[in-house]
């Protein structure tokens, strides 16, 4: 392949953040009393206290990991020439279960961590990837 000689993808960059802010939103609610923050806590072993302690370095990271998943996403759906809402979500399904989720199970594995801890984390990005992906495909 020649790198030099490829077109350029169309990138809309306000749907890039957009899709940052749909993930964070999502992963808010996620991550609340009212889905599963009280079972996430109790596998993890992480306290309120801790929590609190730490969200504003978690928010940062999550917004920063965000801004790279929803720029390599658009450039994955720009460079497959994907241009409708169903596509753009099935991209984001692949990549998640290729990316994400074969990169989370060996760290399940390894670290013998409860598989409801493993569906928790990675439920999260297979709702969250497939919604990115539907409004990078059809904003443009």
């Amino acid at each position: 392949m020649n790198w030099t000689s490829m077109e350029p993808i169309s990138i809309s960059y306000l749907a890039v953040l957009v899709a940052v802010i749909i993930r964070m939103m999502l992963g808010a609610l996620w991550y609340s009393p009212l889905l599963f923050v009280r079972r996430w806590q109790a596998l993890t072993g992480v306290s309120n206290a801790t929590l609190g302690a730490r969200l504003g370095r978690g928010i940062a990271v999550d917004a920063i990991t965000s801004l790279i998943m929803a720029f390599a996403l658009a450039n994955i759906i720009g460079a497959s020439r994907i241009n409708d809402w169903a596509n753009g979500a099935g991209a984001g399904f692949w990549v998640c279960l290729g990316f994400i989720a074969t990169t989370a199970a060996p760290l399940w594995a390894y670290e013998d961590r409860p598989p409801a801890l493993l569906a928790i984390n990675v439920g999260y990005n297979f709702v969250a990837l497939p919604m990115m992906g539907a409004l990078l495909a059809v904003w443009r």
